[in-house]
């Protein structure tokens, strides 16, 4: 039987993890997105712990627009946050999601923000 939508970026989400991990020097941005809104967050994988996060949820990202700018806005407060505990460089993780759309307006928001990766 053909796999699911959920079960194909499972199996590619898992493929990638194996390839990639954050630290507390380098943290991994982890991208999830839904149908409706768009999350980050950067995780140090060795201690376990989410050393920051953003979301579309949030008060203080603009949450006007489209979702594609909506996701900009994350990208710019996942920065902004990283800069603000001290954390220039992280390693991208796009969760078995596709490097387009709203998963890319995030990562240019990021980058646009001061985020290198």
């Amino acid at each position: 039987m053909a796999l699911t939508k959920v079960e194909k970026r499972i199996r590619i989400k898992r493929r990638v993890r194996g390839k990639i991990s954050g630290s507390a020097s380098l943290p991994r941005l982890s991208v999830f997105k839904s149908n409706k809104e768009i999350y980050a967050q950067l995780v140090d994988d060795k201690d376990g712990k989410t050393l920051v996060s953003a979301s579309s949820r949030e008060k203080g990202v603009d949450a006007k627009g489209t979702k594609t700018e909506v996701s900009v806005a994350v990208g710019k407060a996942i920065a902004a946050k990283a800069k603000a505990a001290g954390i220039e460089n992280v390693v991208f993780d796009r969760n078995g999601f596709v490097y387009h759309g709203r998963v890319k307006a995030l990562a240019d928001g990021a980058r646009e923000a001061g985020l290198k990766f």
